[in-house]
């Protein structure tokens, strides 16, 4: 075979053999140095892709053939950035390597566990109700997991003496050292004591501080769709029994009812009920309105009456088919047993409880409580006086006896309420949270009384000489007594300063304009209020008269302000006087001023001295030419 210039077969099988060798380890050596050459830095690649490349060429043709211009000696070897000078070969071969997957993101709902599917994999903050992650914390439900501690971290300390003390010391006699003598349970102190469960850094810091640690984290979350996750479950006709609890605050009835979900779940009760009267299948909700923070009203008031006025709201509300009413207080546990009593009956033992109010109306705060009464449950929702403070749905586990469900749902964003205009600072000073106190005027016409900077009542027309006005607000509010012809002075002087809130003039213009409206009132008695005015988040009017009257109001454009009857009818036996009252706000905003005045004051005389001075000098320089 050699003379003919063929190798003989064994020969090619060995050629072959190596050439595809060769071949592959050419292929091995690029991967690698293209793997390399990734993982440098712009600055060490410069030094190193001429011997990468040569490295290269000599290996095969046909990579050498593929380099571009740039290797080329009279060309520049590099640019200014390396990276992008790269053959294409680097590219083609690292393309075809495996990429990383990519982290799925956190799916923003506020349906929180409501879906009670096995397959849920999220993992739902115990607090708020929004879907936890761990890897962003500039996204919602951000949280850290904690470290495990060493079990022998809560070990006993050796307290044996150093030195043993031929008499009782006089530190032991004074009792001092008691705890000494105690025995301790080395192993668990409390061994019920359940587990703090892991929540997101939002309510960590709500729990620990008040506070929201970063405020526009929120602002990534949906809105909450009430229709769509509770509203259609609500509306439902099938299913098991629905109990809706209605949470309205006390001290802000009106401002805190929720008239669109009485008025869905009210046309529902009706069409579910002549569907269930005609034989069809028919889920009638059960109604429960719970009036919470009682204990903010005054203790004269009457039960009785109270429980009227409120069924009278409650109607002129929306709500035409309430089962039960509970007048309750989750501070100090008043009418909880009642309340846990007639729920448990209603729900069944699988029945659906929603839990349904305004925001910062005190529903998470009510369940917690609920949890504490009913065989010492304990629960985990985050309280605080925030409104907004849940974001997801929560389902409460072990409250009720069972398979009944109870749910915490968002807080019913209520726009015609000032509280949700307001600051931190400022929603501190609105908030109630003593016994309300009365404060009372007497006035004719032609004055005005102001409630800090938020609302404003004009005495316009009377048939009568004097007005009694009385004031239920947050005893933090200033408030003010004077001529209406003052008012245009008032505003400019004193608004953001002596009457806050809104706290400072900035804050003035950001809430908006005034608006006027006109009521026309009459009253029967000197002695009691016959009826109210009151704005929608922080308080209301009283007003007793004896014949008729004509009053404007001045708020905030947005802000709902209704005519109702008498809520609390009796009046302070101290009137206030005209001017401001007396309270940290105004005291505070007057000695910034002083100081201002009198370092204004220094300035001048300064000035007036200087002068002086300058013409005395000048009078002598003169008197001497």
């Amino acid at each position: 075979c050699s003379k003919f210039g063929t190798p003989p077969p064994k020969v090619l099988k060995y050629r072959e053999r190596g050439r595809s060798k060769t071949v592959n380890t050419v292929r091995e050596r690029v991967v690698e140095r293209e793997m390399i050459v990734r993982s440098l830095s712009p600055s060490k690649l410069k030094q190193l892709l001429p011997l990468s490349i040569y490295t290269s060429c000599t290996c095969t043709k046909s990579v050498t053939s593929s380099l571009p211009s740039i290797f080329d000696p009279q060309t520049k070897p590099y640019s200014q950035n390396p990276t992008k000078t790269l053959p294409p070969i680097f590219f083609r071969q690292f393309s075809s390597l495996p990429k990383h997957p990519k982290i799925p993101s956190l799916p923003f709902t506020r349906d929180g566990n409501y879906d009670e599917s096995p397959s849920q994999t999220l993992l739902i903050c115990p607090g708020c109700g929004v879907p936890m992650q761990d890897s962003d914390p500039k996204q919602a439900g951000f949280f850290i997991k904690p470290l495990l501690k060493n079990p022998n971290y809560k070990l006993p300390i050796d307290r044996n003496p150093v030195a043993e003390e031929p008499e009782i010391s006089n530190s032991l006699k004074r009792g001092i050292l008691k705890e000494l003598l105690e025995p301790e349970n080395q192993e668990n102190p409390n061994p019920n004591l359940p587990e703090k469960p892991v929540v997101c850094a939002r309510c960590h810091s709500l729990r620990h501080y008040g506070i929201v640690k970063d405020p526009t984290v929120e602002n990534l979350l949906p809105d909450f769709d009430f229709d769509h996750t509770v509203g259609r479950k609500l509306n439902s006709i099938t299913g098991t029994r629905t109990v809706v609890l209605m949470v309205v605050d006390a001290a802000d009835f009106d401002g805190s009812f929720p008239r669109k979900v009485a008025k869905s779940v009210s046309a529902t009760i009706d069409e579910n009920s002549r569907a269930w009267k005609e034989g069809k299948s028919g889920n009638v909700p059960r109604v429960v309105l719970v009036v919470t923070k009682i204990d903010l009203l005054p203790s004269s008031l009457s039960p009785t009456r109270f429980e009227h006025w409120v069924r009278t709201r409650a109607r002129e509300g929306g709500a035409n088919k309430i089962t039960s009413l509970h007048l309750v207080s989750a501070l100090r546990d008043w009418g909880l047993k009642n309340l846990v009593d007639d729920v448990v009956g209603l729900a069944g033992p699988r029945g659906n409880v929603w839990a349904i109010g305004a925001q910062n109306a005190g529903k998470s705060t009510l369940i917690n409580s609920i949890g504490k009464h009913v065989g010492g449950k304990v629960t985990h929702l985050t309280e605080a006086p925030v409104p907004g403070t849940t974001l997801g749905i929560v389902r409460v586990e072990g409250v009720l006896p069972g398979q009944a469900k109870l749910f915490d749902t968002p807080g019913l964003l209520h726009p015609h309420q000032i509280s949700t205009r307001l600051t931190r600072e400022e929603q501190k000073l609105v908030q109630i949270s003593k016994e309300l106190k009365p404060r009372t005027y007497r006035i004719k016409a032609g004055h005005s009384v102001h409630i800090a900077g938020l609302m404003k009542l004009d005495i316009e027309e009377s048939s009568v000489d004097s007005i009694y006005i009385t004031v239920w607000a947050s005893p933090l509010l200033p408030l003010h007594m004077g001529k209406t012809e003052n008012v245009c002075k008032m505003l400019e002087d004193h608004f953001g300063c002596q009457l806050q809130p809104p706290i400072g003039e900035k804050r003035v213009k950001e809430l908006g304009k005034w608006v006027r409206k006109e009521f026309r009132i009459c009253g029967n008695s000197w002695d009691l209020s016959s009826v109210d005015i009151a704005a929608a988040g922080f308080g209301w009017f009283a007003i007793g008269l004896k014949g008729e009257a004509v009053l404007g109001v001045w708020t905030y454009d947005g802000v709902d302000v209704i005519l109702r009857n008498s809520l609390i009818p009796h009046r302070s036996q101290i009137f206030e006087v005209a001017g401001f009252t007396f309270s940290k706000i105004v005291s505070k905003a007057d000695q910034a001023l002083n100081k201002l005045h009198c370092q204004s004051e220094k300035k001048r005389k300064r000035s007036d001295s200087k002068a002086e001075v300058s013409a005395a000098s000048s009078s002598l320089t003169v008197g001497a030419h």
